[in-house]
């Protein structure tokens, strides 16, 4: 292996830090369900994303002469990855408002978000697979597609915010796990916040973005966002805000998703038992917790 880049540890050490989650992920999404909605199966997804983006920038980094294609698929990992992210936390958000008969309350307004968030999503691999087109007028349209995209999310963030907020408004109302659920999402929200706010930053410090020769040079700029660039900006902020931030996130999504019972959340209790109550003989269980 050749000397990487400060570019290449950094993606290496990605790589290698979400490679454990990749087996934790995939025990709490069997132990929960691997329904999209319920957020568990996008914390795998989002693993995914960051081993395979890591190891495409490694290999990007090996490679001699270099593969574009290498780079492009790289950074299209690490620039998308905070959407499954934010959708994780959507699904979480959902779980908690579900109620006695296991479905959430507001299921269309979860699916809508849901949809805006895919259209980001969408809009920002445009803009990064057309970036290093010749052509000045698909630059530009790349340009505005990712920047665009990083908007819907940073919206995004400030309406899982407000529903998070909402649904500390309605806590008495919320079943015993799923407020224990809530406090792990509100812990959470503040660091995906701002790794929400770094791809935004690093999005609006170049016009641009190319590659040539053996790394990866954005346009020239001079403007005061230059040092969030996640190509070639202070790596300092991007370990802070990019790399911690989301790495504490998926941490306490973790911890939250092997620790707590959700399906009690769904047992018959007595009368001195502490809300949720449900009396014997009213209650069914919901598909995904019903007793085989």
């Amino acid at each position: 292996m050749s000397k990487l880049n400060t570019q290449g540890i950094l993606a290496l050490i990605t790589a290698v830090a979400y490679l454990p989650f990749l087996f934790i992920s995939f025990y709490i999404s069997k132990k929960h369900g691997f329904g999209r909605n319920a957020g568990w199966v996008l914390l795998l997804i989002f693993s995914i994303i960051r081993v395979v983006g890591g190891a495409l920038l490694v290999a990007a980094e090996e490679i001699t002469p270099p593969n574009i294609n290498l780079y492009i698929a790289g950074y299209a990992c690490e620039a998308s990855g905070v959407s499954p992210l934010l959708m994780c936390t959507l699904g979480l958000l959902q779980t908690v408002t579900q109620g006695p008969d296991g479905r959430s309350k507001n299921a269309r307004v979860f699916r809508l978000i849901h949809l805006v968030g895919l259209a980001a999503l969408v809009l920002t691999i445009i803009g990064i697979s057309d970036a290093t087109s010749s052509s000045s007028d698909s630059q530009s349209h790349a340009n505005l597609f990712r920047r665009i995209g990083v908007l819907v999310f940073g919206l995004m963030f400030i309406i899982l915010a407000a529903i998070a907020l909402f649904l500390w408004c309605q806590v008495g109302s919320l079943m015993k796990h799923r407020r224990t659920l809530l406090v792990a999402i509100t812990i959470a929200l503040p660091f995906i916040g701002v790794r929400t706010l770094y791809s935004i930053l690093s999005t609006f410090s170049s016009s641009s973005f190319g590659i040539s020769g053996t790394s990866t040079t954005t346009s020239t700029t001079t403007n005061s966002l230059s040092q969030f660039n996640m190509f070639n900006g202070n790596w300092h902020i991007y370990v802070i805000m990019g790399m911690v931030t989301e790495y504490v996130a998926i941490i306490v999504y973790s911890v939250a998703g092997m620790i707590l019972p959700l399906e009690s959340d769904y047992k018959l209790t007595t009368y001195g038992d502490e809300y949720p109550l449900y009396p014997e003989g009213h209650y069914q269980y919901p598909q995904q917790y019903r007793p085989a």
